[in-house]
């Protein structure tokens, strides 16, 4: 079956889904009209998908373009698995993230989490339009319930995607360190080896590189101001990071393992790696290469704080952690093991994580300030 007569047979179930997506976005309380003239189109880039298996046991194969040229059922199961998992993400940060329009410190803050929750949703359709269009009933099914499962009930797949977003330090937080694990991994399914896939990711990761800037922006504009202590910034940081490296898995994860077998989702820097896989580690490679990069990033916005703050820095990556070898243990943000009872530990947590009274202090009394540094919107 060609791919035009694919997309004429299943675009009824696209169609319905659709009509869902508007009652969706009237359930969580984001208004149609906020879009303005934004459409969520669905955008392929095929020549950056490439047309050849590039890893894993069917490597030099040609990449599959349908499901009925896909092996096995459980290889189907596995990318249905990736899309839903993607998709569910980019519906959840729009639950967890609209209400904050209404109380933007700028105009340029406003507009700019209104493209993101635009392009958000974009990408969400994007992965429900795979779905519906190449996986027949069961896609159908799955796409269904990336508008049933909602982060405002704590019924999203993964856990940082149930957390509430509260303010805009949370926002700006949000969009530096789980976008960013976004960023890796779309870069991981950009060389999928089934093509609709894999040439869906191009177009997303142009609009992610926005969400991170606008985080790093964030973060930068209220370093500078100096309204907020670093003190207490730092408290933040130690919340979303570990919740960020959370999302890259379990060590020795054999769902990453089959998953490179079966080449449906690759290393972050598989096409630039000329260093054979370490498939039994494939988590535990991208979950340390960005958090490198988170500490790269850390440095350029703690240079820009005031005189007398101290540095800004990226906890341990043995702190806090609730997946992977560390997961439940008890160490400091510096990564030294906590020598004490768990009892000890939890006020030890109270006194590094954002406490109640911290989260008064922040909403109350600096936000009432000019918290962050003024920008001007020049866009549309």
């Amino acid at each position: 079956m060609a791919d035009t007569e694919i997309v004429e047979k299943y675009a009824p179930n696209f169609e319905a889904w659709v009509q869902d997506f508007t009652e969706w976005q009237t359930r969580i309380g984001f208004d149609p009209s906020w879009l303005g003239d934004y459409r969520f189109d669905i955008k392929f880039d095929w020549d950056t998908a490439g047309d050849v298996i590039e890893f894993g046991d069917f490597e030099g194969m040609p990449k599959w373009e349908r499901r009925m040229q896909i092996p096995q059922q459980n290889i189907r199961d596995a990318i249905i698995s990736m899309i839903s998992v993607q998709g569910d993400t980019e519906f959840a940060s729009v639950e967890q993230q609209n209400h904050l329009l209404a109380t933007a410190p700028t105009e340029y803050d406003m507009k700019s989490a209104l493209r993101i929750m635009c392009e958000e949703q974009r990408h969400g359709w994007q992965m429900a339009y795979v779905l519906c269009t190449y996986f027949g009933e069961q896609g159908v099914r799955e796409a269904a319930k990336l508008l049933e499962r909602n982060a405002q009930d704590g019924t999203r797949i993964l856990g940082s995607f149930n957390a509430p977003i509260d303010h805009w330090l949370d926002f700006f937080c949000f969009t530096h360190f789980i976008d960013r694990d976004g960023k890796y991994q779309l870069k991981m399914l950009s060389t999928s080896s089934f093509k609709p896939l894999a040439a869906s990711m191009g177009p997303m990761l142009k609009e992610e590189s926005f969400h991170l800037g606008t985080g790093a922006n964030g973060l930068r504009r209220i370093v500078k101001q100096g309204v907020i202590p670093c003190e207490l910034l730092q408290k933040y940081l130690n919340k979303w990071i570990s919740t960020g490296l959370d999302l890259f898995g379990t060590d020795d994860s054999t769902s990453a393992q089959w998953a490179y077998v079966y080449g449906v989702k690759g290393r972050y820097d598989e096409r630039e790696s000329d260093v054979e896989a370490d498939r039994a580690h494939l988590n535990e490679a991208s979950r340390e290469l960005y958090f490198q990069e988170l500490r790269a990033e850390m440095r350029r916005i703690s240079a820009v704080r005031k005189e007398g703050e101290p540095d800004l820095f990226i906890p341990s990556d043995k702190f806090n952690r609730g997946i992977g070898m560390h997961a439940g243990e008890n160490y400091t943000i510096v990564g030294d093991k906590f020598e004490g009872t768990d009892e000890e530990y939890q006020d030890y947590l109270a006194s590094v994580l954002p406490t109640d009274e911290d989260e008064d202090k922040l909403i109350n009394d600096y936000m009432k300030k000019d918290w962050i540094q003024y920008r001007e919107w020049k866009g549309k």
